[in-house]
């Protein structure tokens, strides 16, 4: 939810390596991907299977269509597994505040001055014991119709990752179908004081709830007709907005249409729960577990271990966490240690955007894994625009050495500008570097964003919120995806040929990546050696080296879109020695296209390699 309100074909050519010798590789698609790196595949679920192309700003359900679960058939789920992916992560599945009338289907109405779009917001949870209605062909089966995904999705040989929003829920909460003993959100709590304890909500005492003054013209629905559209929503006392406004009267930019949860935070900031001794930063899940067992904590806590425990029985095989940071990190000690007891191998991603607070979320808070944001999604970007340097890339992976497995790598989610967007990249061609950087540098898992492997670029003005990024807000179709579904055929179709050798990148990177054992061993840059010692070689170029076992990875980049360049490439002594490598000559085989091979030249204990880089050309290189 960061950014909430703002959001060449690889140039394979006769001409390169003039002293390799070419030869033909076919693709290989990852065989067992437990033995290589994670990949998730993050989905918008209702915009997926969505086939209308009328993407009128603002546009009803019945406009602009929408997708479905029964749209991820087995076809399509198996093109996804074979894009090189182990993980789906369905966002969006969770009953959400939205405009559309399911009244006929006992949902209540909810009021659009306090949400976000027509179709609403994934993150303003209205029931977090069932699905979005939206997604179903039968509403009034719509649970039945995701347990059916989940039973599809492994049935395909992929795990479900679903979102957990636990810092806020809309502000219209109703579990309409909570299991029995399950109390909704706030059905207990004091509403005469600011704070206790066990309440699950903040609030504002004395006062009620208005909504914000709108500004630049915005008005919700665009000003549409509407007959709950007031300027009013009942709520008194007032509770705190999700993004932690105090006031009665949020701003137009807060998350007015979420309410904060109290997770035993005093408004003084003081906290009202046991917090973790320092030393269990090395402790175990399991003795996290036990030291929670004779605790009382907040009742926000227990709700939502029930919550999490609900849809692991139902399949699911992890959680994206939203805004994760917001929460304290002893409740994900609790939550993350009880979820690892019922799964162990359940998969934990959080939204975590503090660097200094980066291994406390991990070691005290166990999560697994973590958005690599600020530190390597950003520096990307910045290279890809054209003024970022490449130098500065060897520091971020140095920083982040005793975890780097756990930070999770990305160039696009749902918060984030697509690559092809003007804002970003203008091209998806030049985010080929990149994914080769971003996906290879590490052991941590990769995520992509579907459309991202056909070069989406978001350009549609969906209504609520503004282009560059595919909006979450409202139904709208998404063009190039669409063409990749060719009609429900999953077959890319209708792609352009550029698009279509885009996604064939994708395929070939992140195959790779799922069938290398080096990318799960050892890395050591190259980059700040070549650069005092090569020449030709600059700021818009980035190596590194990666091993484990017999095998061993050289991987270059160009992430200069205008230029060409050819140099040396040397390879340090303390590398060859660690790789046991003699004065000799070498293979080296391309791992992505195969076109070629070359010779790894090593004397004196130096290795030399020469290097013919295209505009935006990486290789990642395998010695024989």
């Amino acid at each position: 939810m960061f950014n909430f309100f703002k959001y060449l074909f690889f140039s394979i050519t006769l001409s390169f390596f003039s002293s390799c010798n070419k030869q033909q590789s076919a693709l290989k698609e990852s065989t067992n991907p437990e033995e290589g790196k994670k990949v998730v595949y993050q989905v918008f679920t209702r915009l997926f299977g969505n086939e209308n192309t009328t993407n009128k700003p603002w546009g009803t359900i019945e406009e602009n269509g929408v997708g479905k679960f029964n749209d991820f058939t087995n076809t399509a789920l198996q093109e996804i597994k074979n894009l090189g992916v182990t993980h789906i992560w369905y966002t969006g599945v969770l009953h959400h505040a939205m405009v559309t009338d399911y009244t006929a289907y006992g949902i209540s109405n909810d009021d659009p001055d306090v949400v976000k779009g027509r179709a609403g917001s994934p993150y303003a949870v209205k029931d977090y014991y069932n699905v979005d209605p939206d997604l179903a062909v039968n509403p009034d089966k719509r649970l039945q119709e995701f347990e059916e995904l989940i039973a599809r999705t492994h049935q395909n040989g992929l795990k479900v990752i679903i979102d957990i929003v636990p810092n806020h829920i809309a502000r219209k909460y109703e579990g309409k179908t909570n299991p029995k003993n399950v109390l909704d959100f706030g059905i207990k709590d004091d509403t005469t004081v600011t704070y206790a304890k066990n309440n699950n909500f903040y609030y504002v005492v004395g006062e009620s709830f208005k909504v914000p003054k709108w500004e630049n013209h915005y008005l919700p629905l665009d000003g549409e007709k509407n007959k709950l559209i007031d300027g009013k929503f009942e709520e008194k006392p007032a509770k705190w907005t999700g993004n932690g406004s105090r006031l009665s009267q949020p701003n137009m930019h807060d998350w007015y249409e979420t309410v904060k949860i109290n997770y035993g935070i005093k408004p003084d900031g003081t906290k009202d729960f046991e917090t973790l001794p320092q030393n269990f930063a090395k402790l175990s899940y399991k003795e996290h577990h036990e030291f929670w067992k004779d605790k009382e904590v907040p009742d926000s806590w227990k709700k939502f271990k029930d919550v999490t425990q609900y849809w692991l029985e139902k399949g699911v095989d992890g959680f994206r966490y939203d805004m994760a940071e917001m929460v304290p990190v002893a409740f994900w000690s609790y939550l993350n240690s009880s979820i690892k007891i019922k799964n162990p191998n359940a998969f934990l991603l959080a939204e975590v955007y503090n660097p200094n607070l980066y291994r406390d979320y991990i070691h005290l808070g166990k999560m697994d894994y973590l958005y690599d944001k600020v530190a390597l999604y950003d520096t990307i970007k910045h290279i890809v625009q054209g003024y970022g340097l490449t130098d500065n890339l060897p520091n971020i992976q140095k920083d982040i050495a005793d975890i780097e497995h756990q930070m999770l790598h990305f160039l696009e989610n749902h918060d984030e500008q697509r690559i092809a967007s003007p804002q970003f990249a203008g091209s998806a061609v030049k985010g080929k570097p990149a994914m080769v950087v971003s996906a290879t540098i590490s052991s941590s898992p990769t995520m992509i964003y579907f459309g991202q492997e056909v070069g989406e670029p978001g350009a549609e003005n969906a209504g609520f919120g503004k282009a560059s990024r595919t909006s979450i807000f409202d139904y709208i179709g998404v063009p190039n995806h669409q063409r990749w579904m060719n009609g429900k055929k999953f077959d890319g179709g209708l792609l352009s040929k550029k698009e279509q050798h885009l996604r064939d990148f994708y395929k070939r990177l992140l195959n790779f990546t799922l069938n290398s054992k080096a990318l799960m061993g050892n890395y050591t840059e190259i980059h700040s050696f070549n650069r005092k010692n090569t020449k030709n070689y600059n700021t818009k170029v980035f190596s590194f080296v990666r091993w484990k076992g017999e095998e061993k990875l050289i991987i270059v980049s160009n992430f200069d879109a205008e230029n060409s360049y050819t140099f040396n490439l040397k390879i340090p002594s303390e590398i060859i020695k660690l790789w046991h490598l003699k004065k000799d000559h070498y293979t080296l085989t391309d791992q992505l296209y195969g076109l070629f091979k070359c010779n790894l030249k090593v004397t004196d204990e130096m290795g030399s390699v020469k290097i013919e880089l295209a505009p935006l050309q990486s290789y990642i290189l395998k010695l024989e």
